[in-house]
């Protein structure tokens, strides 16, 4: 399966949008399931529900460190390597979102009292997993190919 098919089963399934992101993309950065899921469950709703960065960034950028980024303190050029690829992936979803704020997001298509009720799951936060797998795969496709 896909992994924004697979990531929008899993949002559909219960899991927090950044566990989603994390949970479909695990196998391809190593990480076992249960440590995917644990890892990322507090980043679920802008952070804790805090409305904060949109959970599929966070889940996003939990997949791009685990490929990319330093393991050793002084590797500058991972380091740098992999906030430019934060940087890039962060610019496509905006563009295509116009926000990365979960709460500026939600309030851009759904009010406060569709919120509350988590309404908004169903009606948009759906095409934010999906688009959000979708730009996270062209990313590392992109990355694959430039290492060829």
């Amino acid at each position: 399966m896909e992994p924004k098919e697979n990531a929008l089963q899993l949002f559909q399934e219960g899991y927090a949008c950044s566990q989603s992101i994390l949970l479909a993309f695990s196998e391809q950065v190593g990480m076992d399931r249960e440590t995917a899921k644990g890892i990322s469950s507090a980043f679920g709703g802008g952070m804790g529900r805090l409305r904060k960065t949109c959970g599929v960034l966070t889940g996003s950028f939990m997949v791009l460190g685990m490929k990319y980024g330093n393991t050793e303190p002084h590797d500058m050029e991972s380091k740098l390597h992999t906030y430019d690829l934060v940087q890039e992936l962060t610019r496509r979803f905006k563009e295509k979102h116009g926000e990365t704020d979960c709460r500026n997001l939600l309030l851009k298509h759904v009010n406060e009292k569709q919120i509350e009720k988590r309404e908004h799951h169903r009606k948009i936060c759906d095409e934010f997993v999906r688009d959000g797998a979708e730009i996270l795969s062209e990313i590392l496709e992109e990355q694959y190919r430039c290492r060829l």
